[in-house]
């Protein structure tokens, strides 16, 4: 039986003066044990196959790879990680309609939001924004585009009380595709 790869996503690269170089994330990766690593554009996406063969030992490795980020560029970032399988059932349970792939994100979340949490994110005015939570996923589609959000989307994440990071559904497709 072969391990399956993984899609790792690192929180907020290369934005704010944290700069982290893929080819230095490429080889991060494969100091702590990973194996066919690829990266996907510089926003901290990473394709390979982790150490070990149970979720215990992936959990280890996510944050191996993240004390190995702190340690070597002096700044913390998230790893959420998931299976193949669970990116495409993300994408497959994408609750809106898209109409532009780039206006539609599924924001990875480190744990799932609490019904008390998502509430509270409810009051959060949106316009003609819309989101859902489904699971450890926060599904988003933004009317004129992100970077014109007619939401607070990041009051609406710290609300929620969970770390996550985003990528557009031509980004999430590109990520099952790479981790065939």
């Amino acid at each position: 039986m072969s391990i399956e790869r993984r899609i790792l996503l690192l929180r907020a690269v290369n934005v704010g003066g944290a700069k982290l170089p893929m080819a230095d994330l490429r080889a991060m990766a494969e100091r702590v044990g990973a194996t066919d690593v690829s990266t996907y554009i510089a926003s901290g996406n990473l394709v390979c196959t982790p150490p070990g063969d149970s979720p215990g030992d992936w959990a280890a490795f996510d944050r191996a790879l993240e004390q190995a980020v702190e340690e070597q560029f002096g700044f913390f970032r998230e790893v959420i990680s998931r299976t193949r399988s669970e990116v495409e059932q993300a994408l497959a349970t994408h609750p809106f309609e898209v109409i532009e792939p780039k206006f539609s994100y599924v924001t990875f979340l480190t744990a799932e939001p609490t019904p008390e949490a998502v509430e509270s994110a409810r009051e959060v005015p949106t316009g003609d924004d819309r989101w859902e939570v489904i699971g450890r996923e926060l599904h988003v589609r933004y009317a004129d585009g992100a970077g014109r959000p007619q939401m607070k989307d990041a009051t609406v994440g710290r609300r929620l009380g969970v770390a996550g990071t985003a990528r557009n559904l031509n980004t999430v497709r590109k990520l099952i595709e790479l981790s065939a």
